[in-house]
């Protein structure tokens, strides 16, 4: 076995969007075997979570370091389109919009194959451990910033 097995945490294409893949599971749905609507928030904290990841910003060291910070969502708009159900192979889509001051603009997308599923926008908010707004880091900024694109595509 490998020494080190990782879960899988996705890929940016040259579009500048993360792609992340995830599966339903029967964990994930109601009575009737659709996915339960407070499900399609956890998909879309992955997507953020593994973009972030992959740019190099990690939660676990920006919380313990020398200076710790912390994301936490402001705002989040959703629209459920059509329903994902039990065995889905779904790909969540994260791209990051223009930041203002202490607000990350990010925008998502729940696919099934070419079929959208959901949309969300979220502003997330850099604070400090009093859970006061804060400016995110030049670190944090430039880690960022080449992955930032000026408005999502049209549906």
């Amino acid at each position: 076995m490998s020494a080190a097995l990782e879960p899988a945490s996705g890929m940016w294409g040259n579009d500048l969007c993360h792609r992340l893949p995830v599966r339903i599971y029967y964990e994930d749905t109601d009575f009737s075997g659709v996915v339960y609507h407070a499900q399609y928030l956890k998909f879309f904290e992955r997507g953020r979570t593994e973009s972030l990841r992959s740019m190099g910003i990690h939660h676990a060291e920006l919380a313990a370091g020398d200076d710790p910070v912390a994301f936490a969502v402001r705002k989040l708009s959703i629209e459920y389109i059509r329903a994902a159900r039990v065995d889905d192979a779904l790909v969540v889509e994260t791209r990051y919009l223009p930041q203002q001051g202490p607000r990350l603009n990010i925008h998502q997308r729940l696919y099934r194959g070419a079929e959208l599923l959901a949309e969300a926008e979220v502003q997330a908010v850099c604070m400090d451990p009093a859970g006061r707004p804060r400016r995110p880091s030049k670190a944090m900024i430039a880690a960022w910033t080449p992955y930032v694109t000026p408005a999502p595509p049209p549906r």
